[in-house]
């Protein structure tokens, strides 16, 4: 009889799930993830590994760019499969060699509860490191946007910063927003879905259209 190996099988998150609640020990203390940062949007992220040069450029670009994330009213949280005590000694070494403060709590997922819950760990990139995972979660704990990157390519700051302003900007003005949308620029508005809300779409001059089922408006924020 051939041996069959058979795989742990894991249902990650999707767009539009409640985000999966767990309790874990960060560099910020311990925390129940349903209880954090109540009423914010949330950017949770994974990195592969602590002391490793590509996740240190992406937690240092968290870091240095936090005020912007505060702005958006979003709190920042990080995570890797190493102990809260390499954690500590990594915050302080990118501090103390490049003046740099990760002032967010890091997850320490020794034992890979979250990655799995998250489906941070892909086997087929590694078993025993996070893959390079974003998922943004709204206010009500919901997933709202995911991106994964594999262990060697880091991530894109201003495209993630971009993407949470979408969603928050989606939300608030029940709009759609077109390609390489960012703050300023027109947005799109829902297409019509009767006789009448078309005629209205056709007679108003405001709008830029395309064509009916195509058009887009300033916002005033």
């Amino acid at each position: 009889m051939e041996n069959t190996i058979v795989k742990e099988v894991v249902q990650m998150p999707r767009i539009g799930d409640a985000a999966p609640d767990f309790e874990a020990i960060t560099t910020k203390g311990k925390i129940r993830f349903s209880d954090f940062a109540k009423g914010k949007w949330v950017v949770m992220f994974s990195h592969p590994a602590d002391f490793t040069p590509v996740c240190t450029t992406e937690m240092s670009g968290f870091a240095i760019r936090k005020a912007e994330f505060d702005e958006l009213d979003a709190e920042l949280i990080g995570l890797s499969i190493d102990s809260v005590h390499a954690h500590l000694g990594w915050v302080n070494n990118v501090r103390e060699n490049t003046g740099v403060y990760f002032d967010f709590p890091i997850i320490a997922d020794l034992d890979m509860k979250v990655s799995k819950l998250y489906g941070m760990l892909q086997p087929n990139e590694s078993e025993t490191a996070a893959v390079r995972a974003v998922f943004f979660i709204d206010p009500e704990r919901k997933v709202r946007l995911i991106m994964y990157y594999p262990l060697n390519v880091g991530r894109n700051m201003d495209e993630i910063l971009r993407v949470l302003e979408a969603l928050q900007v989606s939300d608030k003005y029940k709009v759609a927003l077109p390609l390489d949308w960012k703050r300023g620029e027109k947005v799109i508005v829902p297409p019509p879905k009767t006789l009448d809300e078309l005629e209205e779409r056709l007679a108003d001059e405001t709008l830029e259209k395309t064509d009916f089922y195509l058009a887009k408006k300033e916002l005033v924020y």
